[in-house]
């Protein structure tokens, strides 16, 4: 990017009753001045939620608004976008068909994202957005999201995400699952009721929703809810107060009109008046299982967070608190599965110092690094499994695990630098590695070298906290330790371990004692 010239982005989510996309101006210092904010209604998630496939109906439809999208994007000039899409697609058995056709007919990489992706796209918006003003960093907070597919719970304690689970209880997919198309108003608002205070129950046990003090709801439907009955808040600019009671009244005002009758009455595009009554009732149900008598309305949403994330990329600005996020993850799925916390910590904090040193010779960007964290926290957690190949068994876990803030193919990485921290390393019979695009397995190579190196310096637990001298010495990379007189043990793993370094970096490596300074 040319400096003082803004750089123009796009975002589009591809949605199980929409499809809808943002362009943005975004200017070297990082701020976001959006252009226009488009959105189609689509029904790929009615095919999905019933069949397990995308009709070919839903699919053209679909095609036909990225098609004028494109046009849109060409218009502004757009030099980025992200497209995403979520449950509906998902969930399809079809989902590379359309992707292909998106990518064939429009010029499209649509990402399909995780439910961990979401989450980090959906948290970043928030905090964005209400910053300070909610005090996120003294309460336990929930933020909702109650989607055309599923609903979104994301809980956070002292600023700190602790957990995320999404829940199948999506405007479209219950009545889908439940045909309450065809029933009078009440009689499907009581179908509703029962079956979304199942799946409530079982939220408010898997994520202690009675201990949260702070709701916060994000979607069209909460901003329904805002607008009716909602109070600007005092304290952030954009936010609405919800309270309960009120609440209450706006739902049982709604259940007894069908669509097209709130549709009417509200000035309401069909699709949402179509989602707007299931989607109530499940932000009441969860209001009424936390401890908040009231909910606090923020009018963001995923694309929000892909802006974010493109504005970081522009700018090449790291977001900090997501990757604290990211590491808090990677230490809880390690006490899952009862992996050495010092060992981990010992090998994260080594490896990190030997990337930043590293940086001419490897040429990363600070992204790498965090994957490099993740690998060295989880590097053992395959000795749940078994002792014997355990490194082959953490790959396999962190593989089919979800870590908040990584995507599917960061994972995939962070789980391949995991598995090479012993034994052989990559090689083509490896068929996962083999895999992996060119450019992957070059990163795992240069990460995985690492991760040994610092794996052999984490010999004795005293070794945290020493500050390790990191030069290079012609064609030679010399690691000096303070204070250790007697580094054999180093020396003897670094000799079965730094195979991969010298081939990856074409650098010999040795660890000596670090000279006390003279004078």
């Amino acid at each position: 990017m040319a400096s003082g010239v803004p750089t123009t982005v796009g975002a589009i989510d591809v949605g199980a009753s929409a499809v809808r996309m943002v362009i943005a101006q975004v200017s070297p210092t990082g701020e976001i001045e959006v252009l226009e904010r488009v959105q189609r209604a689509v029904r790929l998630g009615h095919s999905t939620f019933v069949s397990g496939r995308l009709s070919r109906q839903a699919i053209n439809a679909t095609i036909a608004v990225l098609r004028d999208y494109r046009r849109l994007l060409d218009t502004y000039r757009v030099e980025r976008v992200r497209s995403v899409a979520t449950s509906a697609v998902r969930e399809a058995a079809n989902a590379d068909t359309f992707l292909d056709r998106a990518a064939m007919a429009v010029n499209l990489d649509i990402e399909v994202i995780e439910r961990a992706e979401e989450s980090r796209l959906l948290v970043s918006a928030v905090r964005h957005a209400v910053g300070s003003a909610l005090g996120l960093g003294r309460r336990r907070a929930l933020i909702v999201e109650v989607g055309s597919g599923s609903a979104l719970l994301t809980v956070l304690r002292g600023g700190a995400l602790t957990a995320s689970e999404s829940f199948p209880i999506g405007a479209i997919r219950i009545q889908e699952l439940l045909h309450t198309y065809d029933e009078p108003p009440a009689r499907a608002a009581e179908l509703l009721r029962h079956h979304i205070a199942n799946a409530v129950a079982s939220a408010r046990r898997a994520l202690a929703l009675g201990e949260v003090d702070l709701m916060v709801a994000v979607g069209g439907d909460a901003r329904f809810a805002a607008q009716r009955v909602g109070r600007a808040a005092p304290f952030g600019q954009g936010l609405h107060i919800v309270a309960e009671d009120d609440l209450s009244r706006l739902v049982e005002e709604c259940v007894q009109r069908t669509p097209e009758e709130l549709a009417r009455a509200y000035a309401l595009a069909p699709d949402a008046a179509e989602t707007l009554v299931p989607a109530l009732l499940v932000y009441q149900a969860i209001l009424g299982a936390v401890k908040a008598r009231e909910m606090i309305v923020a009018g963001v949403s995923i694309r929000d967070g892909l802006l974010l994330e493109l504005a970081r990329q522009v700018t090449g600005q790291e977001d900090a608190e997501g990757a604290q996020g990211t590491l808090r993850a990677a230490r809880a799925l390690a006490k899952k599965y009862r992996a050495d916390a010092h060992h981990g910590a010992l090998v994260a904090e080594l490896a990190v110092r030997l990337f930043n040193e590293l940086q001419p010779e490897h040429g990363l960007r600070p992204r790498f690094r965090l994957l490099l964290q993740v690998a060295a926290i989880l590097h053992e957690v395959g000795r749940f499994v078994s002792s014997a190949a355990h490194h082959k068994h953490s790959y396999y876990l962190i593989s089919n695990s979800e870590v908040f803030g990584l995507r599917r193919q960061e994972l995939s990485i962070a789980a391949h630098v995991a598995r090479y921290h012993r034994r052989a390393g990559p090689g083509p019979t490896h068929l996962d590695y083999m895999s992996l695009p060119r450019e992957s397995r070059l990163v795992v190579n240069k990460l995985a070298a690492i991760l040994r190196v610092a794996d052999a310096l984490a010999r004795r637990p005293e070794s945290q906290g020493i500050e390790i001298q990191v030069q290079r010495r012609g064609d030679e990379v010399v690691l000096s330790v303070p204070g250790i007189t007697d580094l054999s043990l180093e020396r003897r793993a670094l000799a079965a371990k730094a195979d991969l370094f010298e081939d990856t970096y074409g650098l010999s490596v040795r660890v000596e004692e670090a000279r006390a300074p003279e004078g």
